[in-house]
């Protein structure tokens, strides 16, 4: 009977898929989603091609052809981190007791649309979760971006920080919170008209200089760090693209991955990669690293004043290339489990493949949607925050 497989249930499923998906997840259908998932298990690394820019030499005519310029490939690795069910059951008299209100088949539905949902939201938090590693900010914090009617500035000042970094012109998308949201869809005209059935279709409120714009609800809201005070770096300066910073003694609090900083006679907004301090205030010695691609105006010889960036929200820009999402139906032994029966459905939308399965049991039974999966960074400087 179809009502005793999970075959049974693919339309329900399908039509929970179409609900979940258009609802405010905008990071995932933004991300690149990658096919090596399948072949590593919980905690084993993806390695991804990460190459260095093309080596460019003078031409020297000559009768032998010159070796090339060696060059060495980079990587990064991608973990599957998590392996997550959402589960649900009913036993007989349960089923009879919905029978009386909405129906058995209404609540079983409705719970499936539950359970896509959880998963599919802590899949879009672990993306967001990725603003720390980003590289440059623009935007003023605490103030929601595209606030001035009929004004795009925000996203082309964003698309260019993507620019300088060297970042490709295709494919860069900008996700944005839900305040971001209200003065995009109250305050610019253009929303009105550029939505097409087939861009609304996709989650997408509108397309700037061929940068589409979605909205999610688990952006981050990232408190400011600690430092504060008259914390400077050391005096010894600092060359266009160097990440580490040196500081000297003086000032309160500690930086962490994350924050916002700025340096004296600067006005970039560099993201903090990393920091470490020897104690709970600053001291000379300890350093700062700045995500990729590093510095963009030279510290001279002398030290510099940092200020840090208030409590903000963390709208994201990114070519789609940058930020990999890995994922896939768990793994189940080779002779199979005590699942009665399991089917994978891909979300067309989306690109997740989430497994569903179902458990007979004494009197009862388990339903349970399931998903591995991992998220990386793997080019910061192809990445850029919107604050507001």
């Amino acid at each position: 009977m179809a009502e005793n497989t999970i075959t049974g249930l693919v339309p329900e499923i399908y039509e929970a898929l179409d609900i979940v998906s258009r609802e405010l997840t905008g990071m995932i259908p933004s991300a690149t989603m990658n096919a090596s998932a399948n072949t590593v298990q919980v905690g084993q690394a993806i390695r991804v091609d990460v190459e260095p820019a093309g080596n460019v030499s003078n031409i020297t005519p000559a009768m032998v052809v010159p070796d090339p310029t060696g060059q060495t490939s980079g990587f990064t690795d991608i973990i599957i981190t998590k392996s997550r069910a959402a589960e649900f059951g009913f036993n007989g008299e349960d089923q009879k007791g919905l029978n009386t209100g909405a129906g058995y088949g209404s609540v079983r539905a409705n719970k499936i649309a539950q359970a896509i949902r959880a998963l599919t939201n802590e899949v879009e938090t672990d993306l967001c979760g990725l603003q720390s590693t980003f590289s440059r900010a623009h935007g003023t914090a605490g103030t929601a971006p595209f606030g001035t009617a009929n004004d795009y500035t925000d996203a082309s000042n964003v698309l260019k920080i993507l620019k300088d970094n060297g970042s490709p012109l295709q494919d860069n998308q900008l996700v944005i919170n839900t305040s971001a949201g209200v003065n995009l869809l109250g305050k610019q005209a253009a929303v009105a008209d550029a939505g097409s059935d087939s861009i609304l279709r996709q989650g997408v409120l509108l397309d700037v200089n061929g940068m589409p714009i979605r909205e999610s609800a688990q952006i981050v809201d990232q408190a400011a760090g600690a430092i504060a005070g008259a914390a400077t770096t050391n005096a010894a300066g600092y060359a266009v693209g160097k990440t580490v910073l040196t500081l000297a003694a003086g000032g309160t609090g500690n930086a962490v991955a994350g924050d916002v900083l700025t340096f004296a006679g600067d006005t970039n907004k560099y993201v903090v990669a990393s920091a470490v301090f020897a104690g709970a205030n600053p001291a000379a010695g300890d350093t700062i690293t700045l995500a990729a691609p590093g510095l963009r105006v030279a510290m001279s010889a002398a030290t510099k004043a940092i200020s840090k960036t208030a409590a903000s929200s963390r709208n994201m820009a990114f070519n789609r290339s940058a930020i990999v999402l890995a994922a896939r139906a768990p793994a189940r032994p080779v002779e199979g489990d005590m699942a009665s029966d399991v089917i994978v459905i891909t979300d067309p939308r989306s690109g997740l493949s989430m497994e569903f399965a179902m458990y007979q049991g004494y009197r009862k039974v388990r339903y349970e949607v399931a998903l591995a999966w991992g998220v990386k960074n793997i080019k910061p400087e192809h990445t850029a925050l919107l604050l507001g």
